[in-house]
């Protein structure tokens, strides 16, 4: 609000004098003046006040901001005719609406700014206008939205970067006050010299002076230039590089020519003249034009081709040309189902059964099972992973395991302890129980099968069926007088060779030489378990009972008499037991008034024979005799 001075001490002497009603009056059109800019020129009377008929004629501040006088261009306007606000009719207001959503629509220009840029229709008025505070005189510009030139860091340029040497062509010969105390530099003092420590400084000997640093400039960098690997490089060095791999190019070409030369010299055709020419022909080839395994790998294009397939294979996509049938990723040329799923084919007849067949056969089962151990036990505060610690993994997945099992046989078995039923578990197969079975065989009148198949006899993990020495049956197929033979010959022997149906005659009817007398075998009683279980620990009594007799004789008279010591002590033990129990008894019948105290008592550690009596003369309420020992 913008009041004359005339007018604040026209206010300030009203406000001394009292007259209220004029005060208000005066606030009343200074407030009309703040809101539309403009002063109504209202004809006061003589009391300062305006006149019914007038004031019904202006209306007043709020008729006068509802009239449309209002508009923020006016705010801090200028003072001119010119520059005060004006009404907009409501023809005016809706061409101004036509043409927003023309130029939105794209059918009339653009609105052009102080500039000569476009202003895009669709951004907001309040992002377009320009901000009272800063000129309210101007039309909508989008220079207050873009960075200003005045308030942007200036920074360095790529090409500046700190001096480095010294500074050329000034020898210094004397020391100067104010240099380094170490080496006479006037560019540092003597805590910033990186010269090493002289044992004479040439503040005193005035010899040897280093030059002088040159003025290092101040670099206004960014977050960007500050972490730039490249600060400082000079292109130039790159130079000596290249001119140094070039020398060491020319030397060996030298040298090959020269090796040529002295062997045709002596009429010797080099071998590899004939496979390889020019100076490609090196043996020495960089890291780059050497390729890497399991990569097709251009050095000159920097291309790089992997998992490229042979093509005498059969592609994925051309198994089964269906098109409903298993789908095909081209971006990493996978088909996760089998293509011929539904062709009737069964998956162990074809080449290749989907990229999820190979995910599942192998160790695939048991590595996702022992991740998914590695993810529980972190949630429960192990720290174990599956790349960094496998070993320490797998130990505590077998320890888990047989944890697992151990926990999961015992809740069984407490189960089957609590409620029976054990009996039922131990049951044959259904097969045996029943006595039939889904198979269905059919057979003849002589016993062969017609239809069905026969059921596949149990094989064990040893040779059968395995004869030797000529024989048509196995050692073990015979039995006789107590010993095992071969059934194709009768031959006891082990390993011998089989003689048929002639060694067969031999047993019905011996001839002298081939009797052989039959070994005499005793018979012995066959003993039980607990028979000899209980004659075993019979031999253990006796043998006890000899020690203890030979030790019992050889005690000396020391061992008698520390023995008979010991009973003693025992016996007063005893005794002094019983007493302390008679006592205690007595104090717990008594008053507690009438107790004595213990403070007096000495604590001293119980001895052996102490403790063994308070055993033997402890009261167990828990024994059901107690009542029946203490009586």
């Amino acid at each position: 609000m913008r009041l004359p001075i005339m007018f604040l001490v026209w206010i300030r002497c009203l406000t001394l004098r009292g007259d209220a009603e004029t005060l208000s009056l005066l606030f009343w059109r200074s407030s009309i003046r703040s809101c539309s800019g403009k002063l109504t020129d209202f004809p006061v009377c003589c009391s300062g006040r305006p006149s019914p008929s007038e004031r019904r004629t202006s209306g007043g501040p709020r008729q006068a901001m509802a009239a449309g006088v209002v508009d923020l261009k006016g705010v801090d306007g200028g003072t001119d005719g010119s520059d005060e606000p004006r009404k907009l009719s409501r023809e005016d207001w809706r061409k101004r609406k036509e043409l927003e959503e023309q130029r939105k629509l794209g059918n009339a220009p653009a609105e052009v700014d102080e500039e000569g840029r476009d202003i895009n229709p669709h951004i907001p008025q309040y992002i377009s206008s320009v901000p009272w505070y800063v000129d309210p005189s101007k039309r909508p510009t989008l220079k207050h939205q873009r960075p200003q030139p005045e308030r942007q860091t200036q920074l360095s340029d790529i090409q500046k970067w700190y001096k480095r040497g010294v500074v050329e062509g000034r020898v210094i010969t004397y020391f100067r006050k104010g240099a380094c105390e170490n080496c006479g530099s006037m560019t540092h003092k003597r805590k910033d010299c990186m010269e090493r420590p002289r044992k004479i400084g040439a503040q005193f000997t005035g010899k040897d002076i280093a030059p002088d640093e040159p003025d290092q400039p101040i670099l206004l960098q960014d977050f960007d230039g500050k972490r730039d690997r490249w600060n400082g490089y000079n292109p130039a060095e790159h130079i000596r590089i290249v001119e140094e791999y070039a020398k060491v190019d020319i030397a060996k070409r030298q040298l090959k020519a020269q090796n040529l030369q002295d062997e045709l010299r002596f009429d010797a055709i080099p071998e590899h003249l004939d496979k390889e020419h020019g100076d490609e022909s090196d043996e020495d080839k960089y890291a780059d034009d050497v390729d890497m395994p399991g990569q097709n790998f251009d050095s000159k294009r920097r291309i790089t081709v992997r998992n490229l397939r042979i093509r005498e294979d059969t592609a994925k996509y051309l198994r089964n040309l269906d098109p409903n049938s298993a789908y095909y990723d081209p971006k990493t040329r996978s088909m996760r189902e089998n293509p011929y799923s539904g062709t009737g084919c069964a998956e162990n007849e074809v080449t290749f059964a989907g990229d999820n067949f190979v995910r599942c056969t192998g160790d695939t089962a048991k590595m996702a099972q022992a991740q998914l151990f590695a993810w529980d036990a972190s949630e429960r505060g192990t720290e174990v992973h599956l790349q960094a610690d496998p070993t320490k993994l797998q130990l505590l997945g077998e320890a888990f395991c047989v944890r697992k099992e151990d926990y999961k046989k015992g809740l069984q078995e407490s189960i089957l302890e609590k409620y029976g039923g054990a009996k039922y578990l131990d049951v044959p197969p259904r097969e045996l129980l029943l006595a039939q079975s889904e198979d269905y065989v059919e057979y003849s009148r002589h016993g062969t099968i017609l239809q069905g198949q026969e059921r596949a006899v149990a094989r064990s993990k040893y040779a059968e069926d395995v004869f030797i020495n000529n024989h048509t049956a196995v050692w073990g197929s015979y039995w006789r007088v107590g010993q095992w033979g071969y059934k194709c010959c009768h031959s006891l022997v082990k390993q011998s060779y089989c003689t048929g149906e002639a060694g067969r005659n031999a047993l019905v009817d011996p001839s002298p030489l081939l009797a052989l007398p039959a070994p005499a075998i005793e018979e012995s009683p066959v003993k039980s378990l607990v028979e000899l279980h209980q004659e075993k620990r019979k031999e253990e009594m006796k043998k006890k009972k000899k020690k203890h007799k030979k030790n019992k004789g050889e005690e000396s008279d020391e061992e008698q008499k520390a023995k008979k010591e010991k009973q003693e002590r025992l016996q007063k033990a005893l005794k002094a037991e019983e007493q302390n129990q008679r006592e205690a008894d007595e104090l717990l019948g008594m008053d507690e008034r009438k107790r004595h105290y213990h403070s007096r008592h000495d604590i001293v550690a119980p001895t052996e024979e102490e403790i063994e009596a308070w055993q033997m003369k402890r009261k167990r309420p828990d024994d059901p005799m107690s009542s029946l020992l203490f009586k």
